[in-house]
């Protein structure tokens, strides 16, 4: 059964909050194109509040010496203590080393609710 976090029109495209699942304090994100994700409101390096951090993008280096692209726009959980970043398009796994994850819970929309279940 899964707890009403805020509404819709609460969380702007491109946005973060952080919002309380039953006695956790969780950070939703909202992606650039719309969709939902959640995940636990602490950094898995030292505890940090990823709900102060922000969402960006990161950059694809490519083979000419001083030039990027900009990838993933809206897409990555950066922390604001360190600059660790997480992936939330996928399930929250650590740029630096993918192995290591963000705990996620699973979120969808019914009519302007937005609501969150474990997984």
């Amino acid at each position: 059964m899964g707890q009403i976090i805020c509404q819709k029109d609460d969380l702007l495209p491109g946005e973060i909050m952080e919002a309380k699942f039953g006695d956790r304090s969780i950070v939703l994100c909202r992606a650039k194109e719309g969709k939902y994700y959640a995940f636990l409101n602490r950094c898995i390096h030292q505890g940090a509040l990823l709900s102060k951090g922000k969402l960006c993008s990161t950059v694809d280096f490519t083979d000419n010496h001083g030039e990027y692209n900009k990838i993933k726009d809206g897409a990555i959980l950066r922390c604001p203590w360190h600059g660790r970043e997480f992936d939330i398009e996928n399930k929250g796994c650590a740029l630096a080393e993918p192995r290591e994850r963000l705990k996620s819970y699973q979120v969808y929309v019914e009519g302007n609710d937005v609501i969150i279940e474990s997984k």
